[in-house]
């Protein structure tokens, strides 16, 4: 950046501010300062073209006040009390600079000009020189992120209670607001068991609750809790939580050919099952960083002599599939790049999942708003790198790690295979003996003079055949053909008497394989052994990113901004590990308890998928771009307690859901419009729309149709002829062209939608119009949560939604009989709540009209796949199945109070 010559005066007054610079001047109360103010500013906009890693485009600094005073080819840059006559100004205030990049926002030219104006003033003394020390300023270190958790006191309030209620009622006070009423039992029971399990309530169980909650609604409330907490269910709502944030999905991505994972599904039941366990936390954090590394050091392999000690092996390389979810395009192009990226994909998930940062901005450069180093980021990435490791790069399928024990590799599955060799070898015999057989026969049709010179032809290696042999051969095709695929074509005796019985003893060796234990996978990321340091893969800063632009080495550690709150050691080599060691280490170091960031971010993200938003609102950001947290002392405590009770997810839960916060009303009320509109500080409950899975998990379950079966292979998808993604059986050609078979999925298409096969190119149409994530990117931190109109269409006109509403129809005709009673069980069914008589009869009303209409316009009952039903159905079920669709289509359907 070039700026005007400087004046004589200019140059004295520069130097009189230089020399108060040095002596450390501190802004005045209420006055900017280049540190908190300024170097922000600069340091997003700026820094790249004039200082950064030894850039200074017109020789001009701009990362300290007093090389901003000094100048640059043209002099200098500002002049201290005159923001009008500092050229820097003026040139940012023209659009000129940044150069090529975006005008500065009126908001930033207004601190700047104010800064200059009130005399360039700093906060401290600034430095000689800019050493790696003065990366980061005091202010910068001292993000609210950054620091120490400490428990800070329950506030005192008139009836003490639930904690959590006493810091909201704190910060609602502060405000002159209050808490809302407690919200109705149906009300709460819905809320409570779609929170929890992301299933409706049964009408049987509303009652039940209701019933309870009025003799002792503490009791009633405590008890539901501990039931639904208990349930299996639980894992498979809350462990798709974790799998968004994690990236969960069944196919590679990266590009169009979407290579399909099949054995990732066991780290989706992995997480499901650590969740309904309650499996600390922390614990579950290290197993998924470093399970292989936990093996090592419990001395744990496929063959470990106990059935206990291999399940445990085999969970904890399960958890390392938190390191291999992020898209891999290596399978289908295995080159630098696609290396590259599936490691910084990697680094995004970990750093988002456990630190609530976005580390990755720093992969090309400084990260420009945070404290983050482009040499912390690649010594974070340093801790992975290992069992990466890019030069001897293993593809998707060269990193599955088979479960299978040596005694059943060699010794079951070694004598099933001896025992159909036998057979085989047996079949061999009588297939020659069979073609020997027919041969003969075939020469015996033949002149005598060619039958010899005809048989040694057949006898000899077809490549090794004289052109008379080939030509003698082709004149008889009956005899050239002889093999034991074409013993068929011969006649009826030669069929029955050899096909067949070949056919036979080739299902006997086929049957008796089949008896083979099935040897299965899990998708792991585990390193190579290294004995000493300098094998271990070695990890470069990449100039500007760029893999093939390697600079200086960078050994393994954590972010340097927190170096000043906790020791921070990853050794290079862990002295009593086969491997490195160092993902092992780190998992250590960020759950002891004494890490400003994972319980914060692991609380906030609970705190958020109970109400809707975080107490930080911005879950994958806490630093300077993010949401600073709307209560600041709830969120530390909730960190502190939730690792006082040894990092339990499901006593975190209890504490929430009884709290009067949790289960206050949802209604509005005008003072609180106005002081809060946006309900940070939750004087009345969110109400929430059903993410996409839920609202299908919810169709079904009322339906009558869902499939309860845990875990195992994902339900798979395809691609319809019209390019529609359903349920299904993959049956294209090797060509991908669709066949339009059917194959019956024998109801598994109505089994939970966490068990439904996420292929990144192929999402469900209801799970794309609702939000869920395609996992397109590497993970997803928090949903978003649109309100678009293909949404009503889908609603509408969906096959999926129209199948539901007829299954709906039938379920109420077999449960009540006749069509009041079934009216009233529908919408029990539905909203867990009596109908009133207005809604009675206007469901009366609307189903007569319905009724008329098929009367008159006959039809089948629609469904989503399989062959179309034929038969038109009755008018009375059409128009019941139509006021079904109506219900499960509604607002009071898909949105929780």
């Amino acid at each position: 950046m070039k700026v005007g010559p400087p004046s004589s005066a200019l140059i004295t007054f520069s130097l009189l501010v230089t020399s108060w610079a040095a002596h450390g001047a501190a802004s005045t109360a209420g006055s900017l300062s280049f540190e908190k103010d300024i170097r922000p500013i600069f340091k997003t906009h700026c820094f790249q073209c004039h200082g950064e890693e030894g850039v200074t485009k017109g020789d001009l600094d701009v990362r300290l006040t007093r090389f901003l005073l000094k100048g640059g080819e043209s002099g200098a840059a500002i002049k201290p009390g005159d923001a009008e006559q500092s050229h820097l100004l003026q040139l940012i205030q023209k659009g000129e600079m940044p150069k090529g990049k975006t005008r500065l926002s009126e908001e930033n030219i207004a601190t700047i000009r104010r800064w200059i104006a009130e005399g360039a003033k700093t906060l401290r003394p600034e430095p000689e020189k800019l050493g790696p020390e003065h990366a980061f300023t005091d202010e910068e270190r001292a993000w609210w992120a950054f620091q120490p958790i400490t428990r800070p006191a329950i506030p005192a309030t008139q009836t003490p209670g639930n904690p959590i209620d006493a810091f909201i009622q704190k910060a609602l006070a502060e405000k002159g607001l209050t808490a809302s009423p407690q919200a109705d039992p149906i009300t709460l029971v819905r809320r409570f068991t779609l929170d929890l399990t992301g299933l409706p309530p049964t009408p049987e169980e509303t009652a039940a609750f209701e019933k309870a909650f009025i003799a002792d609604a503490t009791g009633a409330t405590s008890a539901l809790v501990d039931r639904l907490l208990a349930s299996p269910e639980y894992g498979e709502r809350w462990g798709r939580h974790w799998l968004d944030v994690a990236g969960y999905a069944d196919s590679d991505g990266f590009d169009d050919k979407d290579l399909e994972r099949k054995w990732a599904y066991k780290f989706r039941d992995y997480v499901i099952q650590s969740l309904n366990d309650d499996l600390p936390f922390d614990e579950f954090v290290r197993e998924q960083l470093a399970g292989d590394e936990i093996a090592a050091a419990e001395g744990l392999n496929a063959d470990s002599p106990t059935a206990d000690q291999r399940q445990r092996y085999a969970k904890l390389l399960t958890a390392t599939g938190f390191l291999r979810m992020a898209p891999d395009g290596t399978g289908a192009s295995n080159v630098i790049a696609t290396r590259n990226a599936c490691i910084t994909d990697t680094i995004k998930v970990v750093s988002t999942a456990l630190y609530g940062m976005t580390v990755a901005c720093a992969q090309c450069h400084d990260h420009r708003y945070d404290p983050i180093s482009q040499e912390d980021y690649y010594r974070f990435r340093a801790i992975f790198e290992p069992g990466f490791d890019m030069k001897n790069w293993r593809t998707p399928a060269g990193r599955l790690i088979s479960l299978q024990t040596k005694v059943e590799r060699e010794g079951i599955v070694a004598q099933i295979e001896a025992e159909a060799k036998k057979i085989e070898a047996a079949r061999l015999v009588k297939q020659e003996a069979f073609i020997a057989d027919v041969l003969d026969k075939e020469l015996a049709k033949r002149d005598a003079a060619i039958r010899d010179d005809l048989r040694a032809a057949y006898k000899t290696e077809a490549a090794k055949r004289t052109p008379e042999q080939k030509k003698l051969l082709s004149a008889n095709p009956s005899v050239e053909k002889l093999s034991a695929g074409s013993l068929y074509l011969y006649d009826t005796t030669y069929k029955t008497k050899y096909a067949d019985e070949l056919k036979k003893m080739t299902a006997e060796a086929a049957a008796v394989r089949a008896k083979k234990p099935v040897e299965e996978f899990v998708h792991a990321f585990t390193e190579k052994p290294a004995a000493k340091p300098e094998l271990i893969p070695a990890t470069f800063v990449f100039n500007r990113g760029e893999p093939d632009q390697p600079k200086q080495q960078v050994k393994p550690g954590d972010l340097s901004v927190l170096a000043g709150t906790r020791a921070i050691e990853i050794p290079e080599k862990a002295p009593t590990l086969p491997t490195s060691g160092r993902r092992l280490a780190f998992a250590k170091s960020i759950t002891d308890g004494r890490h400003p960031l994972l319980a914060r971010v692991l609380v906030n993200r609970i705190w958020m998928n109970h109400f809707g938003k975080g107490i930080v609102t911005s879950v994958g950001d806490f630093g300077a771009l993010g949401q600073k947290p709307t209560n600041p002392e709830l969120l530390d405590w909730l960190a502190t307690e939730f690792m006082r009770q040894g990092w339990s997810m499901k006593r975190l839960h209890r504490l929430i859901l009884t709290s009067a916060t949790y289960q206050q009303s949802s209604a509005r009320r005008n003072e609180s419009e106005i002081i809060d509109p946006d309900n940070h500080l939750l004087s009345r409950m969110n109400v929430r729309r059903l993410e996409a899975e839920a609202m299908r998990d919810s169709l079904l379950s009322v339906c009558g149709k869902l499939n309860t079966k845990h875990a195992g292979q994902s339900v798979p998808v395809m691609f319809t002829e019209e390019g529609q993604v359903v349920l299904g059986a993959d049956t294209t050609d090797t060509a991908g062209r669709q066949t339009g078979k059917y194959v019956p999925l024998n109801g598994e298409e109505f089994r939970r939608s966490i068990y439904v096969q996420i292929r990144r190119t192929r999402p469900l149409e209801i799970f794309a119009a609702f939000d869920a994530p395609a996992m397109t990117e590497p993970n997803c931190e928090a949903r978003p949560v649109t309100t678009v109109s293909p949404q009503s269409l889908l609603l509408m006109n969906n096959n999926y939604l129209r199948e539901y509403a007829g299954y709906f129809a039938h379920r109420v005709q077999a449960e009540a009989s006749n069509l009041t009673a079934q009216i009233h069980r529908a919408w029990e069914l539905a909203y867990t709540r009596p109908i009133s008589m207005a809604d009675e009869q206007a469901a009366l009303d609307f189903i007569a009209a319905q009724t008329a209409y098929y009367e008159k316009h006959p039809a089948p009952l629609e469904v989503a796949a399989g062959p179309a039903a034929k038969e038109n159905a009755s008018a009375p079920l059409l128009a019941l199945a139509a006021y079904c669709h109506a219900l499960i289509s509604s607002n009071a359907f898909i949105y929780v109070d």
